[in-house]
């Protein structure tokens, strides 16, 4: 069994929680050397200014190098994750408003430059949920308002999969972990 523990509170909303950026709470380096230790976890999912949903960011702000670096100095070599790694693609939410939707135009996610970079301080696995919701999203939309007689989601759903896979092998490329999962295989 492999435990992914996470510690720190990340802003945002998932699962019907709304967490505000007053109330988020970045990981203190210490407390995570301090709590691998004690749980003997496999791998800790980091609060290092990240949040859930699709309103990550507002003006400058971005991931928080100074604490992820100061994390994995604490704890050199183990595998960190970033919970709200999304990067909301604004061309999507544009396509999504264009066949009905209602998305703010100022959404802002994780670029892949600061994924990539991230992974320079530990981050091995990145969680980027909101990204495929709004692609389903923007497939399904599309599908619908182009075919208004259609009440199957199954050919979208298809849709979705393709474009899904191709999301995926893109963001697996550009973080440099595009043909690694064998040796996760063995």
């Amino acid at each position: 069994m492999f435990v992914e523990a996470e510690l720190g509170v990340l802003s945002g909303i998932e699962d019907h929680l709304q967490v505000s950026e007053s109330e988020s709470k970045y990981t203190r380096p210490e407390d995570a050397a301090y709590f691998v230790k004690s749980t003997g976890c496999d791998s800790l999912a980091v609060a290092v200014g990240t949040s859930h949903g699709a309103y990550k960011f507002s003006g400058d702000q971005g991931i928080r190098f100074d604490i992820l670096h100061a994390i994995q100095q604490q704890l050199p070599g183990f595998p960190l994750v970033l919970h709200g790694g999304s990067s909301v693609d604004p061309d999507e939410l544009a396509r999504i408003n264009a066949a009905g939707g209602q998305m703010h135009r100022g959404a802002r996610g994780v670029s892949d430059e600061e994924l990539l970079r991230a992974t320079a301080y530990g981050i091995c696995k990145v969680n980027v949920a909101t990204d495929l919701r709004v692609l389903w999203t923007r497939v399904h939309r599309e599908f619908f308002a182009a075919h208004p007689e259609q009440f199957d989601p199954i050919v979208p759903g298809r849709m979705y999969v393709e474009a899904l896979e191709k999301l995926c092998v893109e963001k697996f490329e550009k973080l440099g972990a595009a043909g690694k999962a064998v040796a996760f295989l063995k």
